[in-house]
């Protein structure tokens, strides 16, 4: 166990850092956690977190409306999926790159719509950055504050180990019905 919180110490922030390029919500949860044992340091673990997801969802938008004909083939497949973000880009207007933050399912989708529309290009990196700055400050404070509870959860999973699965296929397949039900095509 001690080689693994060595190993997180000398690894832990490279590992954010490119696991925050695409999302990071949970390396940013565990990285709190850490910080609470005392095994990382919270505030370079917010800031790393940070620069990560503000230039990952730089980059998406970035690839999406200069690349296009090589984004569209890697998401040709998730066209339905790019409609429901165009969707939700109508609804809650500049307020989804926000809520976009949270919300695993739509988290590359997002950015990606974004930059397959004629959204400003500076509007988007200016909301970015200041959702990432407020995503970074809820999830890592918040999971330093609930370091103990969390702790206490892993470890009773540790002794249930039957139950992660669970969990995993009851999110997974939560998120994967929503998905194909809001995508799915209404038949008139």
């Amino acid at each position: 166990m001690e080689d693994t919180f060595t190993n997180l110490e000398t690894y832990g922030y490279i590992g954010l850092f490119l696991y925050s390029l695409g999302g990071g919500f949970i390396a940013l949860l565990g990285a709190g956690v850490l910080s609470y044992m005392g095994k990382m340091d919270l505030a370079t673990s917010m800031a790393i977190a940070f620069v990560a997801n503000a230039i990952g969802d730089i980059l998406l938008v970035y690839l999406a409306r200069y690349q296009k004909s090589m984004m569209m083939e890697g998401v040709s497949k998730h066209r339905r999926k790019l409609a429901l973000a165009h969707i939700y880009m109508k609804k809650y207007g500049s307020w989804i790159i926000l809520i976009q933050k949270f919300i695993y399912g739509i988290k590359t989708l997002i950015p990606i719509a974004i930059g397959l529309t004629k959204y400003d290009f500076k509007k988007f990196i200016v909301l970015n950055i200041g959702s990432s700055a407020i995503w970074v400050f809820i999830v890592g404070f918040g999971s330093y504050y609930s370091g103990s509870i969390l702790i206490k959860l892993a470890e009773s999973i540790g002794n249930k180990p039957w139950i992660a699965p669970i969990i995993l296929v009851v999110l997974g397949g939560g998120l994967w019905l929503y998905m194909e039900m809001a995508t799915k095509k209404k038949v008139k």
